[in-house]
């Protein structure tokens, strides 16, 4: 079993409550690989963990910005943590990118991690800018930085369908 992080969105988080499954957009999640531990001189599982989520929580960024969210979802990064069996590195993209063999259940999502409603306006001027950041814009760098200050909110798996009727 692989803990892959894969980066969604609100709409994709109530997909995943209604289908019961989520499908990754290319198949593409993060992950503790041996590209990543080898990235990092230092750090426990814990921290590359954390690492991993952070790359997620930036692709969500990037899924943001490529469909914003309608309805009262607002812009909110969301990471959703799953223990797979399927999940093949891809080192050729990033130290951290694993490619899923599949769409995943929601038997195998450990928890979902999302923005709480602080982090909106961060979030949504992040996304607008993640594209020109990637290019070494200095302000868009600050953005998504501001962005990245806001921590995810835990949530347990039994919560994902409370947590949307609540936004």
């Amino acid at each position: 079993m692989t803990r892959v992080y894969v980066p969604a969105t609100l709409g994709m988080l109530q997909k995943l409550v209604d289908v019961g499954e989520l499908d990754a957009v290319g198949r593409t999640a993060f992950a503790v690989t041996a590209a990543l531990r080898e990235a990092y001189t230092s750090g426990d599982d814990d921290e590359l963990a954390e690492a991993a989520m952070v790359e997620a929580a930036r692709a969500s960024l990037r899924l943001l910005a490529a469909e914003p969210e309608s309805g009262s979802f607002g812009s909110r990064r969301v990471v959703v943590a799953a223990d797979v069996d399927d999940a093949t590195p891809r080192p050729d993209l990033d130290d951290a990118v694993v490619r899923l063999g599949g769409a995943v259940p929601m038997s195998a999502v450990a928890s979902v991690h999302v923005d709480l409603s602080e982090a909106e306006d961060a979030v949504s001027r992040a996304a607008e800018l993640v594209d020109a950041a990637d290019l070494g814009d200095e302000e868009a760098e600050f953005a998504l930085g501001d962005a990245e200050d806001h921590q995810l909110a835990w949530y347990a798996t039994q919560e994902i369908p409370f947590l949307l009727q609540l936004l």
